[in-house]
């Protein structure tokens, strides 16, 4: 995910440099007085778990997989400088968690690896604050919270680690923060951005190999692609 990163900051001065290309018309000049603006979205994701541990020195050897996003984006004008926007939408995420094989509580030393599949069901509500306009590019922050649905949670299984299974809860409530640039293109505006999440409540549904572990959260990145 680095890479990635790496890749968009990269890019982000030059998208707005583009912008502003004085041999350009400036395209959707009413585009802005809209109070309502729709549109979608795919990227990529990379999540992790912020762990918490009641002892012991060693921890969960936790692997973040690339996972995928896509979603509808809707964008209610409040000031002139001031969005709110709400971006219903899906990803999916995998993370490989190996426990250590010092755990008293791990019961199978040969079988210590998870690969914990996930499908969530993202609902984001999030205020945009914008800079003024420069040509054809738009620099903006976000900030807001997110609830999210994890349909893989197993969170009501009867299974659970001595069977192989990781369980998590289902519902997940975040904070989001991040940035991005709207770019005015000739046909439609396109807008790259990026995001952090920050879970706020323990994820874990605990059980007997799980008792040294105090708290997962999810933490991650979103790297996403809005057209509209």
């Amino acid at each position: 995910m680095r890479k990635y990163l790496f890749i968009v900051f990269l890019l982000s001065p030059l998208l707005i440099c583009w912008g502003q290309l004085k041999d350009t018309p400036e395209y959707h000049k009413k585009d802005d007085d809209l109070l309502f603006r729709f549109g979608y979205y795919l990227g990529m994701n990379q999540m992790n778990f912020k762990s918490e541990y009641t002892r012991y020195t060693s921890q969960l050897d936790i692997q973040p997989q690339l996972g995928f996003n896509v979603g509808l984006f809707a964008d209610l004008r409040i000031l002139n400088n001031i969005n709110l926007l709400f971006e219903p939408g899906m990803f999916t995420t995998q993370r490989n968690i190996t426990f250590p094989e010092i755990w008293p509580e791990v019961r199978d030393p040969n079988n210590r690896l998870r690969e914990v599949k996930s499908t969530y069901v993202r609902l984001p509500l999030v205020l945009k604050f914008s800079a003024n306009r420069i040509h054809n590019a738009r620099p903006f922050v976000v900030a807001g919270v997110s609830s999210s649905f994890n349909l893989s949670s197993n969170e009501n299984s009867r299974e659970d680690n001595d069977s192989g299974r990781f369980r998590l809860r289902t519902n997940m409530n975040a904070l989001e923060l991040g940035l991005g640039v709207e770019l005015y293109l000739p046909f439609f505006r396109f807008t790259p951005s990026i995001r952090g999440i920050f879970a706020l409540d323990d994820e874990l549904v605990p059980d007997d190999w799980t008792v040294p572990i105090e708290s997962l959260k999810t933490q991650g990145v979103f790297i996403n692609f809005i057209f509209q």
